[in-house]
């Protein structure tokens, strides 16, 4: 498990080169307008969002796990504690296919999900529910 941080930035090329050098490791995904990190230390899902005119701030957050189950088990844990959920979803989203739910907080939304494999596709489908 790891935190995601996706971030929107004015300058996608700009902003690779500065996360690179920064966690001295590569962009692992780069694609029109988005490109994501997987960084080992500290462990961190960093993923981009080209927006100019919008750039430093949060696009969401999320929490990265390694199986549909626990994207299962996170959802019925946080809507059992009264927190309204999307529902767990099989989606095609940020170019990856997906097991997904999320959260609104107060001021920040959250993803809990797998990446179940890679797509040609930035814009979020639902392609099930659960």
């Amino acid at each position: 498990m790891r935190l995601q941080l996706a971030l929107n930035v004015s300058n996608l090329d700009e902003s690779i080169e500065f996360y690179e050098k920064m966690f001295d490791t590569p962009v692992l995904k780069k694609k029109p307008g988005y490109a994501n990190f997987a960084i080992e230390n500290p462990p961190l899902k960093l993923v981009l969002f080209e927006q100019p005119g919008n750039g430093g701030a949060i696009n969401h957050l999320g929490v990265e796990v390694e199986t549909a189950e626990e994207v299962e088990a996170a959802e019925k844990r946080i809507s059992g504690a009264g927190v309204d959920t999307t529902g767990v979803d099989d989606t095609v989203c940020c170019y990856a296919a997906k097991t997904e739910t999320w959260v609104e907080g107060p001021d920040n939304r959250w993803e809990w999900y797998v990446k179940n494999g890679d797509t040609s596709v930035l814009e979020n489908v639902v392609m099930s529910s659960r």
